[in-house]
């Protein structure tokens, strides 16, 4: 799959509108004894505005029209009451509604976040951090006025057009006729703006999700960014990503504002028609004047839920490209999954074997060919060769973190696809060079290797590793607050506090790639030492392109066209003059 940067919009999968409704309608289930209780409050304030006019020709036609001041009075006290309760009803279903959806929108958000979290490498190689954060975020945040409107809206405003038709009809079935001349002509109308409107908000949400993937980006490496003074560069790229949202945003407003005007103009000329009809029908005695102001009642009670109705589908054709995007993420299937008769692995002793491993990122060019090697338990095996030789590859291999094209990878002489990733992962311990700290205190740092740890085991794992002397000269020791990634911190102390983090496990297996690259000489001195404690009793593969960090591993693979050059120790190697000993002399011919 190509990498989607910032550059191009992303592909939007075509699917029917009403399947991602109603796949979205389906969280509110849970919550249907909510929904319930804010239709039955609906129900009142519908029936109090269909009672109104009716009261209203009671006054005109029986108590205006003799005199009957006591039984206005009543009248007017009841409406009073009535619509006093209406009040009460519909502030309690903005509450009880907005309740729902909140709790819908955060079942869906923690949803996809968790979805996100099982995805493979592979998912994250592909996409800018950035345009997953605008899926999570501002996609999911876009659906609250659906859910809220599909329930406050949409059937509380069918059903009153409904009422009111058939009170409509029942009142004089040609004066009904005359406000509804315009729908059929409305109904064309709007369905043509929306398929238009539709393409033109997905078109928004992309370029937004552009913006967002660049933002993202340009902060993240705001050192190289400053660095290079590239601040003018980046502004200009930042102003035409912003173009282009404002211009798609204007370019689907401008249909979208269509609807409003469409409605107002059916319910004009259908209120003119009932007056021009109305009036010569009020000279044959057909109608009374209270059933005509009661009936130009309802033609406003019929149209404005109209208007209601059209703003929801406003907002639903704005908003429901969101709801594709994100069940879009929800039905990616991870590349990696446990199959169905998976295993848990037992404790690891530390034996693996590549048999024949071929694999490519790509599907198309190889990064590794019939890769053989057998590894036994306890063994520390230093990786080394080239930049872009498939070092990081084999050990990513190892953690399953990829699958092979061909062949099989065995630790103790179980196929790691027979186990689940989970009982294989939680046996490792891997650091990389990106030593990433998340926000909070140096122990919670330390103690994310593992998460019920105790004060007297991150302060163990701090020692092994030499850290716990620079940590005690913090602010706060162990309680003093980093930033993410570290900053504020040298490179150095990032590193021991995250081998600190991978120590603290005890994992059965370790893995350090490049995990000595941001040490200077002499702190590495202190950390060697703690690392061969560590690496007594476990099998441990080492990344590195600093030669003089490996010397003492049992086993060196020279890594290069695709497959395993040179396999041997240190001496066995150098004695061998061959590819690695011509990298050990590049290396220190200047020392």
């Amino acid at each position: 799959m190509p990498i989607n940067t910032f550059k191009e919009d992303e592909s939007t999968r075509q699917v029917l509108k009403i399947h991602t409704l109603l796949r979205l309608f389906a969280y509110m289930l849970k919550y249907r004894k909510e929904i319930l209780q804010v239709l039955g409050l609906m129900l009142v304030v519908i029936a109090v505005g269909t009672v109104n006019p009716l009261l209203l020709k009671v006054s005109i036609d029986d108590k205006i029209a003799k005199g009957d001041v006591p039984g206005l009075l009543g009248i007017l006290l009841l409406a009073l009451l009535l619509n006093g309760i209406s009040m009460l009803c519909v502030r309690e279903r903005i509450l009880r509604m907005s309740r729902v959806s909140n709790l819908v929108l955060m079942e869906i958000r923690q949803e996809l976040y968790v979805h996100i979290q099982r995805l493979s490498f592979n998912f994250f190689d592909n996409r800018p951090v950035g345009k997953i954060l605008s899926r999570v975020i501002g996609d999911v945040n876009s659906l609250k006025d659906i859910l809220t409107n599909s329930v406050v809206t949409l059937l509380p405003d069918l059903a009153t057009v409904v009422v009111v038709l058939g009170v409509m009809l029942a009142l004089n079935y040609r004066l009904a006729v005359a406000a509804l001349a315009m729908l059929p002509f409305l109904v064309l109308g709007m369905a043509n703006v929306e398929i238009r409107a539709h393409k033109k908000w997905q078109t928004f949400r992309q370029k937004n999700s552009n913006l967002s993937a660049f933002t993202h980006e340009d902060f993240s490496g705001i050192r190289v960014v400053q660095g290079y003074t590239a601040e003018e560069k980046t502004s200009r790229t930042f102003g035409v990503l912003q173009q282009e949202v404002k211009d798609s945003f204007i370019a689907a407003s401008r249909l979208n504002d269509l609807f409003w005007p469409m409605v107002e103009i059916s319910w004009g000329v259908g209120t003119i028609l009932v007056f021009v009809l109305g009036v010569g029908m009020l000279d044959s005695g057909e109608v009374t004047v209270g059933l005509l102001v009661a009936f130009t009642t309802y033609i406003a009670m019929f149209w404005q839920p109209i208007m209601n109705l059209s703003n929801f589908y406003n907002q639903l054709v704005t908003n429901l490209a969101g709801a594709e995007r994100i069940f879009e993420i929800l039905d990616l299937k991870p590349d990696l999954q446990d199959g169905p008769e998976a295993e848990e692995l037992p404790e690891i002793r530390g034996e693996v074997e590549f048999e024949g491993v071929d694999f490519s990122y790509d599907g198309r060019e190889q990064v590794l060919e019939e890769v053989h090697f057998h590894v036994r338990p306890g063994e520390t095996v230093a990786l080394v060769g080239p930049t872009g030789a498939g070092k990081t590859t084999i050990v990513n291999l190892i953690g399953r973190f990829y699958d092979v094209d061909k062949g099989t990878i065995r630790i103790d002489g179980r196929d790691i696809r027979t186990v689940t990733m989970e009982s294989l992962r939680r046996q490792m311990g891997i650091m990389t060079q990106d030593n990433f700290l998340f926000s909070g205190t140096v122990e919670e740092n330390i103690r994310y290797g593992k998460l019920d740890a105790t004060r007297e085991e991150v302060e163990e794992a701090a020692k092994a590793v030499h850290a716990h002397g620079f940590i005690q000269e913090l602010p706060q020791g162990y309680g003093t607050l980093v930033n993410e990634r570290g900053t504020g911190l040298s490179g150095g102390q990032r590193q021991l506090i995250a081998f600190a983090r991978t120590m603290i496990a005890r994992p059965r297996l370790l893995v350090l790639d490049e995990a000595t690259s941001s040490i200077d000489t002499s702190t590495e001195r202190m950390v060697q030492e703690g690392i061969a404690r560590l690496l007594e009793g476990r099998t441990a593969f080492v990344v590195a392109h600093r030669l003089s960090t490996i010397q003492k591993a049992h086993r060196i693979l020279f890594v290069d066209g695709k497959n395993i050059l040179e396999d041997g120790s240190h001496r066995e190697l150098m004695d061998r003059q061959g590819r690695y000993y011509d990298l050990y002399m590049s290396q220190f011919k200047w020392m």
